[in-house]
């Protein structure tokens, strides 16, 4: 009995062993580069021992790769899968029997917070998905730790709400009331009335710029640095007054959507549009940007919703249905509101998005804005009866970086990121469709046209160039001096002939005559043979 226990010990070990390395060899095909050359064709010894020991290289280098994701992407994401037979749907599975399923921390993430007086809400959160700012539409404004599900404070401004927003950290949000734009702390105490930007309907914040970009409704655009309080931009667009509004977060271009069906984007050193496109036959309602700037989403009142490729400016796909709102996740889950019902989509490939997941609200609920928390597979809802929160697996990054984004940063990394993000602050001149154009050399343009000293020395030199070729001596008097001459004559006039015809370019067509306008003064003998006007 007692050699049986070793060697039972021993059998689980090694089952133990071969189960971890099937699974870096799923991982080490992840990484690697395709299948490996067969050399066994080859007759040269040399190249194939080199490609033998490159071969060797690629399966290093991927397994190096796995161990790197091992220590830096300890945690892994997961969605909704469902049976092989594809008879079950993701979407049919419904938020009850998932809090039921997931860990303890999980199921206290979803909630339902009524708040019939106040609504309908609106919502913001920071970078790291740590905090959570609502406003609603009759003066209610709260901050709130959602990780620790506690109310920091919460007050009424006794005013119209029409946007939230988070400036660089939790410390300071922005809110657009009746008639402008506020600056609040966290304990709910004023610091800036920002008159200039007048009656704004929506809030977003650039942050690796500090600029707060505002749209007021009679469609001005308003770019200003918090910072330094400066008003960097004020454009109006021409196209109306608007409310959808969104940055790109790849490129920190502004996207607006239009009552025409255009979508027009936005930089800060430009009095007109970047890009003008005609999305939809009828007013746009929501516009959505992918992490990877790459995708763009809009939706209509042509109960359209599209998906667009940034880098074509062309539709990938279409899809029949209507959004109030939409928001795309870490993870590029797209999450669409219509009335009380919330559908979100997955890519399943070839940016081929179907459908993922359905959320259904009270009947007579309307929701008015969708946005997935950062970090965590949560979508946060705000709607005509208040708030909502609800779990989406695999929506949200399952690793971060600390230097980036920390949901569990102290004080005093906190205050430090605050004064790194001031020293690392992007002019506006950096905000740019292509941010790759940054830090590489400029192609040269095109030469200007050189000057008539230039060409006459260029052609003075090709002249000379032309009179010291040595011509070949030919017999039966084809070599007489007579002939050479001539000859020599025609490389002279070859040589000029371009730099002549450079010269007329330049000065114009002299032969051709000018008119005579009545503007130029003639001299007193001539003015008696100018035409008279009629």
């Amino acid at each position: 009995m007692a050699s049986a226990k070793p060697a039972a010990e021993q059998k689980a070990m090694e089952g133990g062993e071969q189960e971890a390395l099937d699974e870096m060899e799923k991982k080490v095909h992840k990484y690697s580069r395709g299948k490996a050359a067969y050399l066994g064709t080859l007759r040269d010894k040399k190249l194939k021992g080199q490609l033998a020991a490159r071969e060797k290289l690629y399966g290093h280098s991927a397994k190096a790769a796995v161990q790197t994701e091992k220590w830096l992407l300890p945690t892994e994401g997961g969605y909704l899968e469902p049976d092989d037979d594809g008879l079950e749907k993701t979407y049919r599975y419904q938020q009850t029997s998932l809090r039921e399923d997931v860990d303890l921390l999980s199921s206290r993430k979803p909630f339902d917070m009524i708040l019939p007086l106040l609504g309908p809400y609106t919502l913001g959160y920071t970078g790291n998905g740590r905090y959570m700012v609502v406003g609603g539409r009759k003066g209610h404004v709260a901050m709130m730790d959602m990780l620790n599900l506690e109310l920091v404070k919460e007050f009424q401004v006794r005013e119209t709400v029409r946007d939230v927003a988070f400036l660089h950290n939790e410390q300071l949000y922005a809110v657009a009331q009746k008639k402008y734009p506020y600056i609040y702390n966290r304990h709910g105490t004023e610091i800036h009335c920002l008159k200039e930007h007048g009656k704004s309907l929506k809030l977003q914040f650039l942050e690796k710029h500090f600029l707060l970009s505002s749209i007021n409704s009679f469609g001005q655009l308003h770019y200003q640095d918090i910072s330094t309080g400066e008003m960097v931009a004020n454009y109006r667009t021409g196209l109306g007054r608007t409310d959808v509004m969104r940055v790109n977060p790849y490129n920190a271009v502004i996207g607006l959507g239009h009552a025409g069906g255009k979508v027009t984007m936005w930089k800060p050193t430009s009095v007109k549009p970047l890009v003008t496109m005609l999305c939809h036959s009828g007013p746009v309602t929501a516009i959505a940007f992918d992490r990877g700037g790459h995708l763009m989403a809009t939706a209509g009142v042509d109960r359209k919703v599209k998906i667009w490729d940034l880098r074509k400016y062309e539709v990938i796909n279409s899809y029949a249905t209507r959004a109030q709102s939409l928001d795309f996740s870490q993870k590029g889950l797209l999450a669409c509101s219509n009335g009380s019902q919330v559908e979100i989509f997955r890519d399943t490939g070839g940016q081929d998005y179907k459908i993922y997941m359905k959320h259904r609200m009270v009947k007579g609920y309307q929701i008015g804005k969708v946005l997935f928390r950062p970090y965590e597979d949560v979508l946060g809802i705000g709607h005509s009866m208040g708030l909502s929160a609800i779990l989406v697996p695999g929506s949200g990054e399952p690793n971060f970086d600390t230097f980036v984004d920390n949901p569990v940063e102290t004080s005093k990394q906190r205050r430090e990121k605050e004064v790194q993000s001031l020293l690392n602050k992007l002019q506006p001149e950096t905000i740019m469709l292509n941010p790759n154009m940054i830090a590489t050399v400029r192609p040269s343009r095109k030469k200007e046209k050189k000057t008539k000293k230039e060409i006459e020395e260029e052609m003075e030199d090709a002249v000379e160039a032309a009179k010291s070729i040595e011509f070949k001596k030919k017999t039966k008097g084809r070599s007489k001096a007579s002939k050479r001459a001539k000859k020599r004559e025609e490389e002279v006039l070859k040589a000029k002939r371009p730099f002549l015809e450079q010269h007329k370019e330049n000065n114009g067509r002299p032969d051709k005559k000018q008119r005579v306008s009545e503007e130029i003064e003639l001299p007193k003998a001539l003015q008696r043979f100018a035409k008279s006007r009629q």
